[in-house]
């Protein structure tokens, strides 16, 4: 019984040293032309100098972390940017938007009633939706009232928020020095030479029964032919929720710092 009793003291003690950790990431929230007023959080540099100029990363959410609550898109990810090493190795911006509940990151239309779900991308018959449409204009409006060093801005995402990362490239192909997408995918017959230029790292479950890893591997096969810098990690056995290993891997944050455009 003390064992237990000691185990459950030190799951209270980590959750709420989690939940005071996340209190770092200031609440906001911003409306663009398209009318819609998204919350987000943001997380300033450790030692921010208003004088000086920081990076920063979009970090894009996943399918069920949508809504209005502007919590929940803390799930995946944003701890990352929080551990003691990261803030002071690689200081910067996060932002982390929180997407409407009948809204999407990408342009894409699916069919649930099959697994995995069955994905059409279209970004040249489908219109940006509005929810990566504010995300962008956010970010352009950080770019001017904030800090942030314009030749190193990147995206993350996972899941919805892989497709959204892919796609925001695709659309804002001169925006971004890095790009990461988590069981993700995107139009490959769109994707043109100009996009290609921002590196890629592609991570996927070969289990992925939500989104299929084929998705990552086409998009991988794509921007090797356009001559691309595409790094890609396929891990076997592993289902959907393969942004646990992705953001396990010590080599992320260094190989996305590393790049500039």
């Amino acid at each position: 019984m003390k064992s237990l009793g000691t185990l459950f003291l030190f799951s209270t003690v980590m959750s709420m040293a989690i939940a005071q950790d996340s209190s770092l990431y200031r609440k906001y929230t911003f409306t663009g032309t398209a009318g819609l007023t998204m919350p987000y959080r943001i997380l300033y540099p450790e030692g921010y100098d208003p004088l000086k100029k920081y990076p920063v990363v979009l970090l894009l959410h996943g399918a069920g972390e949508r809504g209005t609550d502007n919590e929940k898109q803390l799930k995946w990810g944003a701890s990352l940017f929080l551990k003691r090493e990261n803030r002071r190795t690689f200081p910067c911006f996060v932002v982390v938007p929180q997407c409407p509940e009948n809204d999407y990151w990408a342009s894409v239309k699916f069919q649930r009633n099959k697994r995995p779900f069955d994905l059409d991308f279209n970004y040249k018959a489908y219109t940006i939706t509005h929810a990566l449409k504010t995300v962008m204009e956010l970010l352009e409006n950080m770019k001017e009232n904030e800090g942030v060093d314009r030749k190193r801005v990147y995206i993350i995402g996972l899941s919805m928020g892989g497709m959204g990362a892919v796609e925001a490239v695709y659309r804002y192909p001169r925006t971004f020095a890095g790009a990461v997408s988590i069981c993700g995918g995107g139009d490959v017959r769109a994707y043109s030479k100009e996009a290609s230029r921002v590196p890629f790292w592609l991570f996927h479950g070969e289990k992925d029964d939500v989104v299929a890893v084929e998705n990552s591997r086409r998009m991988r096969d794509r921007l090797k032919e356009l001559g691309a810098e595409v790094k890609y990690t396929e891990y076997p056995d592993v289902g959907h929720e393969s942004w646990i290993n992705a953001f396990a891997d010590t080599d992320l944050l260094p190989w996305l710092f590393f790049h500039n455009r």
